[in-house]
């Protein structure tokens, strides 16, 4: 798989229906044990998510980790700083495939971030002994590698030679593989997956959502050969149409996600 390089801004393009799934997911963390918390967040692109962290525990001292240069830059500009209840809010470099907590975390997080690290299970346990007792691992990834979406833009990448480009449909697991992995290293695990039906607008919007997520890998592989990349996007943009017509109300663009929430027991 091609390390991709990031837009912010595309990325943020959809950030109100980005933004749901995380909330969801917050919504099924417990209370922290720690006071002042102290919260990791695995991935944090450019930190509109974390300040939302910062927002639900405003005591808390929060990182927010990531290896895009580009999106450490947005999050520092955009979020870094005192939060609103005394905490504090910062940023910094890290590659989620080696990070190991250096003290006992409340809280480790992490946003559609996982589904880039292969065999990210095997960092559970690294991450689960980081946790203060009672503290939580909570995480969200998209479950939708078998969709139209990605389904064609594999089959694109391989008819023009980009084989091993993008990621498979085994990049993430189902929620009860999730919770058997969780559940042997000691937690109490909540697991499940929902469907989100998007309603977007706009001209071609499902390719406009990938171009800010999944498509990276392609256009950063195709970079330095423009016509390579105008055949790839002309040929993708007209099968997402077939595949996501719009409607009369906008295009409809179902997405499944899957989370989980795992506490460790104090």
């Amino acid at each position: 798989m091609t390390t991709p390089t990031w837009d912010p801004t595309q990325y943020l393009r959809h950030a109100d229906h980005r933004a749901r799934p995380f909330t969801d997911l917050l919504a099924r963390v417990p209370d922290l044990p720690g006071d002042p918390p102290l919260i990791a967040d695995l991935g944090c692109g450019p930190g509109n998510m974390t300040a939302v962290l910062a927002a639900r525990w405003p005591t808390a001292r929060i990182t927010g980790y990531d290896n895009s240069a580009e999106m450490l830059d947005k999050a520092q500009v955009e979020y870094a700083g005192l939060t609103s209840g005394g905490g504090h809010l910062d940023f910094a470099h890290a590659d989620v495939r080696t990070w190991a907590p250096s003290q006992p975390y409340d809280l480790i997080v992490s946003n559609a971030t996982l589904q880039w690290v292969p065999g990210h299970v095997e960092r559970f346990a690294d991450w689960i002994a980081g946790l203060a007792p009672g503290g939580t691992f909570a995480f969200q990834v998209p479950g939708n590698f078998d969709s139209p979406s990605h389904r064609l833009m594999r089959e694109l990448a391989e008819s023009m030679g980009l084989a091993g480009t993008l990621r498979h449909d085994d990049a993430v697991l189902a929620p009860q593989a999730y919770l058997a992995a969780l559940a042997d290293l000691g937690c109490e695990v909540d697991a499940w997956e929902t469907t989100y039906v998007h309603l977007l607008q706009g001209r071609d919007p499902v390719l406009d959502w990938v171009e800010g997520t999944g498509l990276r890998p392609v256009l950063t592989a195709l970079a330095g050969d423009p016509p390579a990349r105008e055949e790839f996007m002309g040929a993708y943009r007209a099968a997402l149409r077939e595949a996501y017509p719009a409607g009369p109300h906008g295009t409809p663009f179902p997405f499944r996600r899957i989370f989980a929430v795992a506490r460790r027991a104090r």
